[in-house]
């Protein structure tokens, strides 16, 4: 499973880590935030999500965080505690 991380700049590509990646940052400390780009899909978030309640026992929260006028203009905002 791959996952896009929010650009740096709004001309940047996103960053492409797997899930790997995510559980690393996960196991380091109790509560880690990660912040995905608008272009990964629901059903990948959804995916991440579950994995991590059922294989970690952790809770994972998202939301959408808009940072500008126009639609397009947000990320996700991933907790998993």
């Amino acid at each position: 499973m791959e996952f896009k991380l929010a650009r740096e700049s709004l001309d940047s590509q996103p960053e492409v880590v797997n899930l790997d990646y995510i559980e690393k940052q996960a196991e380091k400390e109790d509560e880690t935030i990660i912040y995905l780009d608008r272009t990964n899909s629901q059903k990948v978030l959804n995916q991440l999500e579950k994995h991590f309640d059922k294989n970690f026992e952790k809770n994972v929260y998202r939301r959408e965080v808009k940072f500008g006028l126009d639609e397009n203009d947000y990320l996700y905002e991933v907790h998993i505690l």
